[in-house]
């Protein structure tokens, strides 16, 4: 959020609209990609979909959105966030590296970025390395992505053939956790845009963001035990590396040919 105090809005909405065409195609796909490597691996249906949709959307975040809308025990849960986190942990450094081996542009590597690494703070923290411009288009494609959330784990509680969609949004013990902080960032670059008085105060509010992320950066990896690692297994790996692998090299093809 206090990161959108450092962008305008015409730059958020056009990497937003940039974005989303971006994430109809890979998101589609990888879900496609996703349900046919559970087939042929015999992965724990609700455990692939977990994967699939932290590789598709956006790491953890979706992963409990799914997660609660097809009431997914603790075990499947654990291994989704496995498989995704130690994946999400070799693109924050991975990524920067190949970046200026490939001689991407800031506005080329904020878009892969933002379509390829799992969670949102680690594709903050991959773009930041990377440069500002960077940052600033990685943040919004990625929260484009995120809005995904909502349409994938409503259409996850009918496949599983839970209560009523609707409700699930409402209402009961398996409400959908919605990613309400994308509101919260739009307003603050509508702010940051058209509020006087606010321009004085975004360099001291970028840098708590930065400061704030590299906190979560750090618990993210504190979060990774022998035990948690040892428990994903290599079914569920192997089908999140080939996920990664896919989405990673079909979005940079098309971004070396679309984006400047």
């Amino acid at each position: 959020v206090l990161l959108g105090f450092g962008m305008s809005l015409g730059v958020v909405l056009r990497a937003g609209a940039r974005g989303m065409v971006f994430a109809a195609a890979t998101i589609i796909t990888t879900f496609q990609l996703g349900w046919l490597l559970a087939r042929l691996l015999k992965i724990n249906r609700k455990t692939s979909l977990l994967i699939s949709a932290g590789t598709a959307i956006c790491g953890g975040s979706a992963i409990a959105a799914v997660g609660s809308a097809v009431d997914a025990d603790h075990g499947e849960m654990s291994v989704a966030m496995g498989a995704v986190f130690m994946l999400n942990a070799v693109a924050l450094y991975l990524f920067p590296v190949l970046g200026h081996l490939l001689g991407l542009s800031q506005n080329q590597f904020g878009t892969w970025a933002g379509v390829a690494i799992h969670d949102i703070s680690s594709v903050v923290g991959a773009a930041a390395e990377y440069g500002n411009g960077a940052l600033h288009t990685a943040t919004v494609v990625k929260l484009s992505r995120a809005l995904w959330i909502v349409p994938v784990a409503l259409s996850a509680a009918l496949l599983f053939r839970r209560k009523e969609a609707a409700d699930l949004v409402h209402t009961g013990k398996r409400r959908i956790n919605l990613p309400w902080f994308i509101g919260l960032f739009l307003l603050a670059a509508v702010a940051s845009s058209f509020v006087p008085g606010i321009a004085q105060w975004t360099t001291l509010m970028s840098r708590l963001a930065k400061i704030g992320l590299t906190i979560t950066l750090f618990f993210i990896g504190a979060s990774l035990s022998r035990g948690a690692l040892k428990a994903v297994g290599y079914k569920p790996l192997l089908q999140g590396v080939l996920l990664w692998v896919f989405i990673s090299v079909a979005s940079l093809v098309t971004i070396l040919f679309t984006v400047h």
